[in-house]
């Protein structure tokens, strides 16, 4: 898969996940609640999966109190 569709993907998901938190904030029968919300967990697995597949390099922020890492200049 391309990268462009990748994207177009992640967007698709992340439009789903959007439409599902908005529908949860809205009156529903318990049936209608709980596919919601299955549905909610589903695209966000989906979400989560495809962006580590696309994106695979992850960088974390020091935590408070630790420096940022410098690299080491070889003479």
């Amino acid at each position: 898969m391309t990268m462009d569709e990748n994207l177009a993907r992640l967007r698709a998901h992340h439009n789903n996940i959007s439409r599902y938190r908005r529908l949860l904030r809205t009156k529903l029968s318990p049936l209608e609640r709980q596919f919601i919300e299955r549905r909610l967990s589903e695209e966000e697995a989906a979400l989560q999966s495809l962006s580590a597949s696309t994106f695979p390099i992850a960088f974390k922020e020091p935590g408070p109190g630790r420096p940022l890492p410098v690299a080491e200049v070889m003479p």
